[in-house]
């Protein structure tokens, strides 16, 4: 499998400002590509993902990572666009997971195919609901729907080092650049705490006024962005990054400012594959700060199951894919899941 996933980046390669106050945003207009009827079903979707990583008993995607605990502390700025009640000015509990990619339990840290690395939070809200936001570390998406992430998950599981040239990821890598981009601008992080991570898919804010925003949610690292280079990376252990966010958070709180990128006339908004431009107005949302590593044990990773299209009132999936994925990331912990526990120190 590893040397499968190390070929898969090889032929890869070949191949802001704050707002102090914020008006009511126009509408934006652009949703193509029209991806609101996908052929295949969530099914077919983690499907095609254990046929890239395997059965492995275990989630379909992000399979190896870590939780912890913290508190999330709102912006003044945030009730501006919108009434989501965690975003109003009281505090709220969360849980933190960091997470590699690929849906190999086993994969190590330091492996090029495990970026982009994820974060995925789940907030507490009065009376005992929760909402969920779902990051990767990198401002994109590989595809622009459903359908072609799983022709994508089934051109990896078809291609190898002893496959026949053109492959099938070739072949896909071809007509799909995005993918191609997304597969070589990949970054590898010297501590899940020191790069930043992107919302996957679009929401539409609404505030207590009645008024919209179409945001994308950005995590920013407190700490300075710290990246290896290749030669960095190999050295490292197989569970560097695992090890070295234990011992940061022992040591002191891990900090992340999380901010809403408000979507502009022209903005592909059901697009996920295409990221807005930089100079997109940016609202701080608030402070998130991990403070405690969790039992991780395996079944509190087996019923830990992040939704994107978990949203409180104030809050709307505003693109195909939150809902979408959110169906396919609840299959696997429907089954009889299996998960490693992350040892503690």
């Amino acid at each position: 499998m590893k040397a499968l996933l190390s070929f898969i980046v090889s032929t890869a390669l070949i191949g802001s400002s704050l707002l102090a106050g914020v008006a009511a945003a126009a509408e934006p207009f652009n949703w193509s590509p029209p991806v609101d009827d996908p052929i295949h079903t969530p099914a077919e979707l983690v499907e095609s993902m254990h046929s890239a990583f395997g059965y492995n008993h275990c989630r379909a995607i992000n399979a190896k990572g870590i939780i912890f605990e913290g508190e999330f502390t709102p912006d003044s700025h945030a009730k501006q666009i919108t009434k989501a009640p965690h975003l109003q000015g009281r505090s709220s509990k969360v849980t933190v997971r960091f997470s590699d990619f690929s849906g190999v339990p086993t994969i190590p840290d330091n492996d090029p195919t495990a970026n982009p690395r994820g974060m995925a939070i789940r907030f507490e809200l009065p009376g005992g609901a929760s909402t969920d936001l779902v990051a990767h570390s990198f401002n994109g998406f590989p595809v622009s729907n459903t359908d072609d992430l799983r022709e994508l998950m089934l051109a990896i599981a078809a291609s190898g080092p002893c496959a026949a040239t053109p492959t099938a990821l070739d072949r896909f890598l071809e007509f799909h650049p995005t993918a191609r981009a997304f597969l070589a601008a990949q970054k590898t992080p010297a501590s899940f705490a020191t790069i930043s991570y992107y919302g996957v898919g679009s929401f539409k804010f609404i505030n207590a006024k009645g008024e919209a925003h179409y945001v994308r949610y950005q995590l920013v690292a407190v700490a300075d962005e710290q990246l290896l280079t290749n030669e960095e990376r190999e050295k490292q252990s197989p569970n560097y990054l695992m090890e070295e966010i234990k011992a940061r958070v022992a040591a002191a709180t891990v900090g992340f400012a999380l901010y809403a990128q408000v979507a502009e006339h022209g903005d592909r908004i059901n697009d996920p594959s295409i990221a807005w431009p930089d100079n997109r107005k940016r609202v701080l949302l608030g402070r998130l700060e991990i403070k405690r590593l969790t039992a991780n044990a395996a079944e509190e990773d087996r019923r830990l199951v992040f939704n994107p299209s978990n949203v409180p009132t104030g809050i709307e999936t505003a693109d195909m894919l939150s809902s979408f994925y959110s169906k396919a990331f609840r299959l696997p912990a429907e089954g009889a899941r299996d998960v490693a526990p992350v040892a503690r120190n």
